[in-house]
């Protein structure tokens, strides 16, 4: 089924609203969610797509995930239980990627289809790597589509402006950008360091090493040192010995 037509309009969050005060909607840790290795504007990230349950009771057999606008291209990472397949649609107007290429087209959905039924009481994961949008503050939505083997779990619901997205029945995953780190790779200073190490080592400049060559040069000279002073007695203990037998 199409995500666009299961799309839930805002008003349905006061629908989903009236059912959490019956006690009926879904606790907010058996959602379908999205976890990130990264949240900064502008990073290449890594997002895991949760999913904790079947749809009432019901194994799981397809999860459709879709793309934001805001992210043309995602590299999903392959699951040996699971068929991945990346829905493609035509831009109405092309756009240049942070590569520099220009594209007209875009991956809409990534739709991972599972070669045994995922049963009720087992979870499973799913990885999109992807480049996140530059906008510091704004949030991702990631409508996904949970179909079983009876019926499905629509997790497409936004929250109205306003309202706390854990009154939803069935919250869309999503995230939100925090400031970039302005590498735009999301490694910071880790990265650096790394670099600086490698220079450091190429250019034979590395401190520690330094450290170790002016020890073992300390290391030479008191050796030196201590063979002469060896010579030296052996000198001394032969004249000593040679007055000795003149005398007797």
């Amino acid at each position: 089924m199409s995500l666009r037509r299961t799309l839930l309009p805002l008003g349905a969050a006061a629908t989903a609203s009236g059912l959490l005060a019956l006690g009926l909607a879904a606790p907010a840790s058996a959602h379908v969610g999205i976890t990130p290795n990264t949240t900064a504007a502008g990073a290449y990230a890594v997002l895991t797509v949760s999913v904790p349950h079947g749809c009432d009771g019901a194994a799981t057999t397809t999860v459709t995930i879709a793309m934001p606008e805001e992210i043309p291209s995602v590299t999903p990472t392959r699951n040996g239980l699971y068929a991945v397949e990346k829905v493609v649609e035509k831009l109405d107007e092309p756009i240049t990627d942070a590569h520099g290429t220009t594209l007209t087209e875009r991956v809409s959905e990534v739709v991972y289809t599972a070669k045994s039924p995922l049963p009720e009481g087992y979870r499973d994961t799913f990885e999109l790597s992807v480049k996140l949008p530059d906008t510091e503050g704004e949030t991702l939505v990631f409508p996904t589509i949970q179909t079983c083997v009876k019926g499905e779990t629509a997790w497409t619901e936004v929250a109205a402006e306003g309202q706390d997205a854990e009154e939803l029945a069935h919250p869309a995953p999503t995230l939100t950008l925090t400031e970039g780190t302005g590498d735009g790779h999301g490694h910071g200073d880790a990265e650096t360091d790394e670099h600086a190490d490698e220079d450091a080592e190429a250019s034979g400049s590395d401190s520690d090493g330094d450290s170790d060559g002016d020890s073992d040069g300390g290391s030479d000279g008191l050796a030196v040192a201590g063979l002469v002073a060896g010579v030296l007695g052996l000198v001394a203990g032969g004249a000593a010995l040679a007055r000795s037998g003149r005398k007797g």
